[in-house]
């Protein structure tokens, strides 16, 4: 998308499910083997009663929203703030928003609240704002 037709108020959302498969090459790349997101006796008699997803993952897709849709290609990250409200668990469609809440044309910077939700936005998992810059 180019720079100049982002406006405010624009929104961009990515999906995705996770599987037990995303949290071994998860782990495997991140080196975070923390049981409660592998080991699946140590999830169930964890306070979440099961495995979750691990909380960066799913906040990875704040990240390929703003590279794929919005700001789009040749976006960077300046900063990014998250909050993790409620775990994710395998096989949970999550869905990324970003929302354009500020520019700054003279230097191509843009803030973005970001959020991460199951099915509607009032099952929120994580929130925060970004901001960015469009090469």
């Amino acid at each position: 998308m180019n720079y100049l037709d982002i406006k405010i108020g624009d929104v961009a959302t990515v999906e995705r499910i996770f599987m037990r498969e995303d949290l071994e090459k998860f782990a495997e790349l991140s080196l975070d083997y923390n049981p409660v997101h592998l080991d699946e006796e140590y999830g169930k008699n964890s306070i979440f009663k099961g495995n979750i997803v691990h909380g960066i993952l799913v906040a990875s897709l704040i990240s390929g929203t703003l590279s794929e849709k919005l700001p789009g290609n040749g976006t960077i990250y300046v900063e990014q703030d998250l909050s993790f409200v409620k775990p994710v668990y395998v096989g949970e469609r999550c869905t990324a928003s970003v929302r354009v809440l500020d520019k700054k044309d003279s230097k191509n910077i843009i803030t973005l609240e970001t959020k991460v939700y199951i099915g509607s936005e009032e099952n929120l998992v994580i929130e925060g704002k970004a901001v960015v810059k469009k090469l």
